[in-house]
Parts: C-alpha cells; sequence; structure tokens
C-alpha cells in the first residue's frame, strides 16, 4: 500500500543528531527500528515489570512483551491508514525504554528521590537511552535514531525538560502535535496494556469473571462468546474476549482518525504537526476505555497485594538512590560520576536501567549482611 500524502517519509526526515550516510537496503526508520532492538536497553525490558513483579510468574507481561504487542497493534493500525510502518514500529518497540524496575511504583519512587534535581520522566528517560546513555558506536554516545523516531518516544514532557531537549522537545512549548505515527502507537500501548491487563489480572486471580462483567467493554465480548460457544473453557474464553476488545478499539480508532483525517486533509507531515489531534477513538468508545481504565485502576492497581508489592518496591528504589547518594564508592566504576552536580543524575540512570531482579539483588547487597 503506498504512503498516505501525510505519513512520515524516510527519504524526508529530519535528520540525525550527527549525520550519517544512508545506508543500503534499509530505510532511515528501518534501521532505528533495527538499532532499537539490538540496545541493551531493549534486552533488559524482558525482566522489567509491566503489572506484576517478574518472579511473580511467568506468564505475566513484561515490558518487553508488552512493547511487542505494542508494535504489532500499531502496525496493523499503520497499514490500514496508509502510514509508515516502520516508524511506528520503532517509536512502539522504544517507547519504554527508559522505564524503571517495577513499573509505575519505581517510576514515582524514582521521581520523588530526583525532585531537588528536576524529577524524573520516564518518557525522558527514554530519549535519554537512545540519545546518551546507549554506548555501542565509535562516533557517538546513544543510537543515533532520527528525528521522527524520537519525536514519538517523547509523548509527554514537563516544560522545564522541553526547553532543555532542543527541536526534539518544541512542539510541547508551541503546542503542536508529533507526527500521525506516533499518535498511533500512543493509542496503541493504551490499548495494549488495557487489555493484557483484563488477561493478566484474571489469570492472577487478583480479578474475577464476575467482576468484569460490571465492565460494558468486556461484558458484551463475553456475552457474545459466551452464545458462541457454549461450554468453552474459561481460559480460551478470556483470550476470546480480549481478543474482539482488541479488534473493536482498532477498528474504532481507524475509522474515527479517518474521519478526523478527512476534516482537516493534511497534505504532510508538517500540516499534521500543526493540526488537532488526529488519531483518537470515537466519542462513545472513548467513554467505554475510560470505564474501562478506572475499573483496572480500582480493581487491579490498587489491589491490596498489589499494593503490597509497589510498596516494597517503592522502598528498594529509595533505598538504593539514598544509599547511593551517601556513599557514591558504592557505585559500580563507570557510574562514578567525576563531577557531583551531575551524580544524582547519574544514580537515577543506574536505577533506572536496573531489571526488577537486578534491583533486588543489588539492594540484598547494600543491606544484608550475608552478602557481597
Amino acid at each position: 500500500m503506498p504512503l498516505a500524502p501525510y505519513a512520515a517519509d524516510p527519504v524526508r526526515s529530519r535528520g540525525r543528531r550527527v549525520h550519517e550516510p544512508p545506508t543500503q537496503g534499509r530505510t532511515e526508520f528501518q534501521r532505528d527500528r533495527d538499532r532499537i532492538v539490538h540496545s541493551g536497553a531493549f534486552r533488559r525490558l524482558e525482566y522489567k515489570t509491566q503489572v506484576f513483579v517478574n518472579h511473580e510468574g511467568d506468564m505475566f507481561r513484561t515490558r518487553l512483551t508488552h512493547s511487542i504487542e505494542v508494535a504489532q497493534i500499531a502496525r496493523s493500525i499503520a497499514r490500514q491508514l496508509g502510514l509508515n510502518e516502520d516508524l511506528v514500529e520503532a517509536v512502539s518497540l522504544a517507547h519504554d525504554l527508559g522505564h524503571t524496575p517495577f513499573g509505575h511504583a519505581g517510576q514515582d519512587a524514582l521521581n520523588e528521590c530526583m525532585r531537588p534535581w528536576g524529577g524524573f520522566e520516564h518518557n525522558v528517560q527514554s530519549l535519554r537511552v537512545v540519545d546518551r546513555l546507549e554506548q555501542r558506536y565509535g562516533a557517538f554516545d546513544g543510537l543515533n535514531l532520527s528525528f521522527e523516531t524520537r519525536e514519538g518516544i517523547l509523548k509527554h514532557c514537563s516544560v522545564e525538560n522541553a526547553r532543555r531537549l532542543g527541536d526534539v522537545g518544541e512542539r510541547f512549548l508551541m503546542g503542536r502535535r508529533p507526527s500521525l505515527e506516533a499518535q498511533i502507537a500512543n493509542l496503541a500501548d493504551e490499548i495494549a496494556y488495557n487489555n493484557h491487563d483484563v488477561d493478566d489480572g484474571l489469570r492472577s486471580g487478583l480479578l474475577s469473571l464476575r467482576q468484569l462483567d460490571e465492565v460494558e467493554l468486556f461484558e458484551r465480548h463475553a456475552a457474545e462468546v459466551r452464545h458462541e460457544f457454549p461450554g468453552i473453557a474459561a481460559r480460551r474464553m478470556i483470550h476470546e474476549t480480549v481478543r474482539r476488545m482488541i479488534n473493536e478499539l482498532v477498528l474504532d480508532l481507524v475509522a474515527e482518525t479517518r474521519r478526523r483525517v478527512r476534516e482537516a486533509a493534511p497534505d504532510s507531515v508538517d500540516a499534521v504537526r500543526s493540526a488537532p489531534a488526529l488519531a483518537a477513538f470515537s466519542a462513545p468508545m472513548r467513554e467505554r476505555s475510560n470505564q474501562l481504565k478506572h475499573f483496572l485502576t480500582g480493581n487491579l492497581y490498587r489491589h491490596y497485594r498489589v499494593t503490597r508489592m509497589t510498596a516494597k518496591a517503592r522502598r528498594v528504589v529509595c533505598e538504593l538512590f539514598e544509599a547511593f547518594a551517601a556513599e557514591p564508592r558504592l557505585l559500580p566504576p563507570d557510574h562514578q560520576a567525576a563531577d557531583p552536580e551531575q551524580r544524582p543524575r547519574v544514580i537515577a540512570d543506574y536505577i533506572a536501567g536496573m531489571t526488577d531482579r537486578y534491583a533486588i539483588r543489588e539492594h540484598r547487597r547494600l543491606f544484608a549482611l550475608d552478602e557481597t
């Protein structure tokens, strides 16, 4: 399918921070995707929490499986809209590279620790990973990704950070949008985590089918599955229901985005950036999706068993930060910043790069007398 006129074109990319000659056989966005997949930060996502801490079970989503699922959903949507599938895949695979161990609990704890030094935002950290922290190339720090991929990774940003980030932060100061590919990746992220958290919540036993029958989006599809397949096993019923929920959300997103694109009639990616948000759910679907999100917040994310684990996770992150700040020589040699003013950010980089199990192990090394 040919690219739409408003799609991001790798030939017209705004380029990389450090100029590199084009490579044979791959577009610039394919090159970005490949660099992300081969990065150390991407591999570490396998052992970073989505909702359940890594050691709680082998079948729960991790940041890695979540990112792959986001990429699959986003590519499917991009194909139907004539957008650049390689760019939407690169953004999807990279969007969580800066996430801390222990999910949002770790992020909140690290943000609190870093408050005197500008706080911690995981989207900004993802950009920091690809711009500076990955050390793989002789000619530059980071992965030297194209502007369009970096723009999509930075989906949220404070005004203070936007001022420091140059061209990629400008849209937050000017009230502009990113490419349509980046907008799609953002909503594919929402589709993936809402629906797959339903699956993981049921698998864990923290959610019940009876509870979910109060959620319109789930109940309607579950009723159809039970009617179509009488006596179906519970696990198969859940998979079939979640699959249909995702499909309905995707079809609605495609239809509403097409409607908005027709109204705005953008003729270039820059016209997309200047227009109001073009990727969106319809109003009724947005309401149903929000109902699901609120249900998960109240019944899964704030479940007492999840809260107990997140409280432990916050304590691990805070105690690691405090220990390293009080005695920098506890850090590995390559994280012992010579400039004391840079030390808090370097400590945050080190902790944010940890997997769940590495953070737990590092905490034991520092605080357990029988560990070395």
